[in-house]
């Protein structure tokens, strides 16, 4: 029977942006994200034993060869939990662009994570499925869990896990997506993050800065601080974006309406308008605020960005399995 899974996707507030063994896709920090209930990603899994090769649909388009290969060698590590040599039918419909710095991949691969092992007869609980996922993409071993998430580097495949910190947040966080550029980044997040650790001199204070941000941060959620958090968050960005700058080459993922943003979120903020802005691998910027200042918020930026281009999302769920 074909297995269907939803994955969020996150945004993170304190960021990992490195790995140290690519491929356990084991990261060089810990890290926090907020699990978003607007975009996501639906991936159904069908079995079949009469394929010779594992078939791969994104939004209805064959996948093309080079992400077919990468998506067949996750499901080898499916195949090698399950004891199976089974070929798999995906189907995945993206609610949320790709590899425009909105998280796709996080809710890509938790989801294909969720319901390939499922179809394959795999029986994970929730920290075996983090743990999957994360060998598809790092930062979907956090899309397993709704609400505010935490990502353990650990120092081996069994200790590198997500866990939630609060799955169902009951104080008024809400994040606003400013869609800048909605199409395919020139370079990918794993290529870039590498680039930093080989290259940026800044790079070993950086996993130091993320140590201190994670104690922040989750001080900073035990009190329901929400400025608090978004200054942290917001801090934290910057200093992973100033990494992209200090590589060899350096690069950076921003584009002239990001930084337009930038700017008009520090002049409302000034302006008596609590509101913090965070950026992963992409132009596309994020605020972080207290919901009852989205109207006010929408009103200010609308006429500067288009109200087409602000999406709303309040904290979501984790990931979930359907049998079909």
């Amino acid at each position: 029977m074909p297995t269907k899974a939803r994955a969020h996707t996150n945004i993170a507030l304190v960021k990992y942006w490195g790995k140290r063994d690519p491929q356990l896709m084991l990261p060089q920090t810990d890290s926090l994200s907020l699990t978003l209930d607007k975009f996501f990603t639906d991936t159904t899994v069908t079995a079949n034993g009469n394929l010779k090769h594992d078939r791969f649909t994104i939004n209805g388009q064959v996948v093309d060869d080079k992400n077919a290969a990468r998506l067949a060698s996750f499901l080898d590590i499916v195949r090698q939990l399950a004891g199976t040599d089974t070929r798999f039918n995906v189907q995945s419909i993206n609610h949320v662009p790709t590899s425009a710095g909105l998280a796709s991949s996080a809710s890509a691969f938790a989801a294909l994570a969720a319901a390939a092992s499922k179809e394959a007869g795999c029986h994970l609980n929730r920290r075996e499925l983090s743990r999957l996922a994360r060998r598809g993409s790092g930062s979907a071993t956090r899309s397993v869990y709704g609400g505010l998430v935490e990502w353990h580097r650990g120092t081996s495949d069994q200790t590198s896990f997500a866990e939630p910190i609060m799955e169902h947040v009951d104080f008024p966080l809400e994040m606003l997506a400013i869609v800048i550029d909605a199409s395919q980044k020139k370079i990918s997040s794993r290529t870039g993050m590498q680039r930093c650790v080989e290259t940026s001199p800044f790079y070993p204070e950086w996993r130091k800065i993320v140590t201190d941000d994670m104690i922040k941060m989750k001080t900073a959620i035990d009190a329901h601080d929400i400025n608090r958090i978004g200054e942290l968050a917001q801090e934290n960005a910057l200093r992973m974006h100033a990494l992209t700058l200090s590589a060899n080459p350096g690069y950076t993922y921003f584009e002239e309406q990001t930084i337009t943003a930038m700017r008009l979120v520090d002049t409302l903020n000034d302006n008596g308008l609590p509101c913090y802005y965070t950026m992963d691998a992409g132009p596309n910027v994020k605020l972080i605020y207290n919901n009852k200042d989205r109207q006010q918020l929408i009103d200010q930026l609308a006429p500067v960005f288009g109200k087409d281009r602000l999406i709303v999302a309040k904290p979501g769920p984790g990931v979930s399995i359907t049998q079909l």
